[in-house]
C-alpha cells in the first residue's frame, strides 16, 4: 500500500513540479506527518526530493530529474507517447493513466495531436459502435452475422469469422472468412447495415490478406480530367497514377474492377471525365447514362 502511494506521489511531483504537504495529504487521504515520512523514504531511495518553506514553498523534485533518462532518447520518448495516444484514440478509450504517468516520467507533455471519429457526418454514432463491436468479436473470436449491401444492389445475410479491421483508401474494411462461401472476403464497414455477435466461437485459421492482393486481376483504365477537378482526382487516386498535362488536364492510369461500382463512380464525375480506355468501359457508362435519361426524361 505504501509503495503504491510512494509511486503515485513521485508521478504527481514529476507531472506538477511541486506540491504542498497538505495537498498531498488530502489527495492520498493520509496525514501530513505521513507525507513527510514518505518524503524521507523517497530520499533514502535516492529520489532527489526536497522541501522549501515560505509562502511559495512546497515539496519539489530536483530540476531536470528524469527516471531512466539514459535508457531512451528524447525522440524515442516522444514516439512512445505518440503511440500510446494513438492506441487510446483508436480504442475510443478515455483511460489515459498510463499516458499521464509516462508523460510525467519523461518530463514533457504529450500533445493532443490526433483525433479519430469513425462515424460519418451527421451519423448518430452507429459507425463507432459498429467498429467497437467488430473489434470485440475479433479479439474474442466470435462469429458475426451481418446484413451487407453488396455492389449488385442487394442485401445479403452472411455469417463471418472476423480477423482484421483495415483502413485503406479513405474507408474502413473488415477482412473475414465467410462461412457460407467458405472463402476469405472483404466487407466495407459502411455497407454493413447491422450486425450480431454470435455465441459461437471459431478456431483461428491461417489468415489470407484480401485487400490489394487481386489488383493484378483488375483491368487497366485511362481517364482524363480537366484541371479544375484536381481536388477530387487527388482525393480518389494516388499521385503516382496521375500525370499532369501542359494544358492543365490530368491523365489517370490505374487498375480497377470493371463492375457496377466503377460505372457509378465514373458517372459521379458527370461530364468532367473522359474515358480514354478501354472502349468497352466507355460504352458501358454511355449505356447507363442513356438508361438514366430514359427513366427520368418525363
Amino acid at each position: 500500500m505504501r509503495e503504491n502511494r510512494l509511486f503515485k506521489i513521485l508521478y504527481h511531483l514529476l507531472a506538477k513540479g511541486r506540491a504542498t504537504a497538505p495537498e498531498l495529504a488530502e489527495k492520498f487521504e493520509v496525514s501530513v506527518r505521513t507525507i513527510y515520512r514518505d518524503m524521507d523514504a523517497l530520499s533514502e531511495a535516492g529520489i532527489p526530493v526536497y522541501a522549501e518553506s515560505g509562502r511559495n514553498g512546497g515539496i519539489y523534485l530536483m530540476k531536470h530529474f528524469v527516471l531512466d533518462k539514459t535508457v531512451l532518447s528524447e525522440e524515442e520518448r516522444q514516439e512512445i507517447l505518440a503511440a500510446l495516444q494513438s492506441v487510446n484514440i483508436t480504442q475510443n478509450s478515455n483511460d489515459s493513466r498510463t499516458l499521464q504517468k509516462l508523460s510525467a516520467i519523461f518530463r514533457f507533455d504529450s500533445e493532443n495531436w490526433l483525433e479519430v471519429d469513425f462515424s460519418r457526418w451527421g451519423n448518430s454514432g452507429f459507425d463507432n459502435e459498429k467498429f467497437e463491436r467488430l473489434k470485440s468479436a475479433i479479439i474474442r473470436r466470435r462469429n458475426v452475422k451481418i446484413h451487407y449491401a453488396n455492389s449488385r444492389g442487394g442485401v445479403n445475410e452472411r455469417t463471418v469469422q472476423p480477423y482484421k479491421l483495415v483502413y485503406k483508401a479513405n474507408a474502413w474494411y473488415l477482412q473475414a472468412f465467410c462461412t457460407g462461401k467458405q472463402d476469405w472476403r472483404t466487407f466495407k464497414l459502411n455497407r454493413i447495415l447491422d450486425l450480431e455477435i454470435l455465441n459461437e466461437g471459431f478456431s483461428r485459421r491461417d489468415f489470407r490478406e484480401t485487400i490489394g492482393t487481386s489488383e493484378g486481376e483488375y483491368q487497366p483504365i485511362t481517364l482524363r480530367f480537366p484541371g479544375e477537378m484536381a481536388y477530387r482526382v487527388y482525393d480518389e487516386f494516388d499521385r503516382t497514377q496521375i500525370r499532369p498535362q501542359e494544358n492543365g488536364d490530368l491523365i489517370v492510369s490505374a487498375r480497377m474492377p470493371e463492375d457496377a461500382w466503377l460505372i457509378g463512380f465514373l458517372m459521379s464525375f458527370g461530364t468532367r471525365v473522359d474515358i480514354l480506355s478501354p472502349s468497352r468501359l466507355k460504352d458501358a457508362v454511355a449505356e447507363q447514362a442513356k438508361r438514366i435519361y430514359e427513366k427520368n426524361k418525363s
